[in-house]
């Protein structure tokens, strides 16, 4: 689990208790991020280590995000992402490694009055409501950190479910990103 905590750190993407939801489909790169998503962001990890989150333009419309513990800075993790937005809300979309199905992560985010980042998750178990009330469509899927969910609904239809506001609680707040020397 060790590796995908440091997923979770770069990005905090959807991984709650060691279950994920994964998408079939990405976010299409059509769209650019907003000015203050870049720069230099800090944080801790789930042990209380300051964490450092760089995030950068490498293309029309794609990301990367670059996560290393303060203490171990040649540790790094790099993630390519691309993001879009749907009604009040930014989400984000990433490749998940084969050992973690290989298909694509989303999660919500917002730079908020404070200046921060706040990165959202998804919450499984209303995931799996939702396709059990043909919501979405998906199945259960089984990774190295256990069992998650693949949805494979087209992106307009997840939309639609996400930016329902009867659907609100469906994200949960996974991490809080403040500006690196702040």
């Amino acid at each position: 689990m060790k590796t995908w905590r440091r997923v979770v750190i770069a990005l905090s993407f959807l991984l709650l208790s060691g279950c994920l939801v994964t998408f079939k489909d990405p976010l299409p790169a059509h769209e650019a991020a907003p000015p203050a998503l870049l720069g230099q962001w800090s944080s801790k990890n789930a042990w209380g280590e300051p964490l450092n989150l760089r995030i950068t333009r490498v293309g029309e419309h794609r990301y990367k995000a670059v996560s290393y513990p303060t203490a171990k800075p040649q540790q790094r993790d790099e993630y390519l992402f691309s993001v879009s937005r749907h009604g009040d809300r930014w989400y984000l979309s990433a490749p998940l490694p084969a050992k973690l199905g290989g298909h694509f992560i989303l999660a919500g985010f917002e730079i908020d009055e404070k200046h921060e980042l706040v990165v959202y998750n998804l919450d499984l178990e209303q995931i799996h409501q939702a396709i059990g009330q043909k919501s979405l469509h998906g199945s259960t899927v089984q990774t190295v950190e256990g069992a998650g969910v693949l949805v494979d609904s087209p992106l307009d239809q997840v939309f639609a479910y996400l930016d329902d506001p009867a659907n609100a609680d469906v994200f949960v707040e996974a991490v809080r990103y403040r500006r690196a020397g702040k």
